[in-house]
Parts: C-alpha cells; structure tokens; sequence
C-alpha cells in the first residue's frame, strides 16, 4: 500500500479572531494489488469483447498448420524423416507455436496503441491509482491471451496426428519455456504499441517478426538452406527457441539451444520493458 499526500494546511487564527476551518490532510490509499487486478480484469474484458483479434492471433498459425502439413507435407516430410520425426506435424508444430506467441505480440502492439490513442491511459493517469499497474495488467493479459492461443494450436495439431513422446517433466520445461518467450515478446508488444504514433503503425510495425520463425528451423532444417540463408537462420532469435521446444517434446537432441534461447528471452525481456517504461513516461511527460 502507497500513500500519497494530496493536501495539507495548518490551523491559524485571523486578525478579527474568528479562527477558520482547518484544512485536514486528505490521503488516498494506493493498492498496487487491487489496481493491477482491476486493470487485468478490464483488459480481459476487452479481448473478450473483441474476439476477431483472439482468432486472428489463433487463425495465422493453424493457418500455416494445415498449409504445410496437408499441403506442402508430403514433400516437405522426406527432409525430415532422418531426423526422427515420424510425422511431418511433429516437425513443423514447435514453429508454429512460436509463430503463435510471435501473432501475440502483435495483438498487444495494437491493443496498447488503441488505449493510448482514445486517451484512456491519459484518464488512468489522473486516478489515483498505482501507475505501474497499467502496464503490468497489460503484460499478464497478453500473456494469459497468447499461451491460449498456443493451447489452441496445439489442440488442432493433435486432433492431426501430432504424437509427442516428452515426460512430465520435459512438459514442464516446455511449458515454462513459452511462458517465457510469451513474457519477453508481449513487453516487446507493448513497447511497440506505446511508441506507435497510430494505431496502423503498431499494428504494422511487429508484423515481420510473424513470420520471423518461418526463416529459421520451424519448416525445414536450416542445412538445406543456402548459406547466406543459413547462417541468418541458425543465428536469429527463434530458431534457438524452436529447437529447444522440439528437442522436450519430441526427445531430439537441444544441445546449447536452451541456453541460447533463455539468453534471447532475457534481452528481448530487457530490452522490451526499458523501452516501454521510457515510451510510458515520456508520454506521461507530454
């Protein structure tokens, strides 16, 4: 709980004697707890409003899902055989799931950049609330919004044929690994919304980064890739992340790419929430 003085005054008496009403300090009480959750529960309350961003965040990767499964499949599933996946969908799933949390970030950029442009985070600002709550409700809302999505890709990719073989444990590092990337990339969601002048521009601006897993390990081995193509896709951030998730579900090999991938997560976290938090208080400023 944080107290914040609003006014003070001290008890005088004037020349003719009559002493005036004395002015109490008034404190406003600030629950951060209380204010995240009732911040969280609104921005719940708008995705459910607005269900064609929950599809259209769900839509892209199931999408791609039966593209490159009842599609491209049959050919694309020879060059991986060798690699242990029996069914080409248990290949291409741990891209797609990424792509997901990747569509996610999108659905923040745009929903932030909605709020700021109606002035509603300006209306927050004059409440006496705890202010850090605006942006923690937005991040555990987003987060919550995409690992459904995930749920739900996941959900069709089984009713497909997908046979994952991890234990209960390798779902538990699964699990906390998306968690992850969703945190990292819904704070680089929400930088991107923040800083957007309109709304187009953040819907705009993150949407190459959808199609970022596309460019990487998430439909074919990169060593079937030419070279420049190649090195581009062993190095860039999700392939260390695709094959970290493909590696618990499926039991190949991860090598340093759970490493690497956590590290990716850490910076994009770091560099997602200074960016936001100086976007958030220079408008403030303004």
């Amino acid at each position: 709980m944080t107290n914040a003085v609003i006014n003070t005054g001290t008890d005088t008496v004037q020349p003719n004697g009559v002493r005036p009403t004395p002015v109490r300090s008034e404190v406003v009480k600030i629950y951060p707890v209380r204010d995240s959750l009732t911040m969280l529960r609104r921005n719940i309350k708008n995705q459910l409003r607005y269900p064609v961003t929950v599809i259209a965040i769900v839509g892209i990767p199931v999408l791609f899902l039966l593209l490159f499964v009842y599609v491209f499949g049959g050919a694309l599933g020879t060059a991986v055989t060798d690699l242990g996946s029996a069914h080409y969908v248990d290949y291409v799933l741990p891209g797609l799931i990424i792509m997901t949390a990747a569509a996610g970030l999108l659905g923040t950029s745009t929903s932030t950049s909605v709020d700021m442009t109606e002035g509603i985070i300006a209306r927050f600002r004059t409440m006496a609330i705890f202010r850090p709550s605006i942006l923690i409700a937005r991040v555990i809302s987003s987060v919550l919004q995409t690992l459904a999505s995930m749920a739900a890709v996941l959900g069709v990719a089984l009713l497909m044929g997908l046979r994952p073989t991890a234990t209960l444990v390798e779902w538990g590092a699964a699990i906390g690994l998306l968690v992850y990337i969703s945190f990292a990339l819904t704070w680089l969601g929400l930088a991107f919304g923040l800083a957007a002048k309109t709304v187009d521009a953040a819907s705009n601006a993150p949407f190459p980064l959808i199609l970022l897993p596309l460019v990487g390990s998430g439909i074919v081995p990169t060593d079937s890739m030419p070279t420049a193509v190649r090195y581009f896709a062993e190095y860039q951030p999700f392939t260390p992340m695709i094959e970290t998730l493909r590696g618990l579900m499926q039991g190949s090999p991860i090598g340093n790419s759970a490493w690497i991938a956590i590290a990716w997560c850490t910076g994009i976290t770091i560099v997602g929430f200074l960016w936001s938090t100086k976007a958030f208080n220079r408008d403030r400023a303004h």
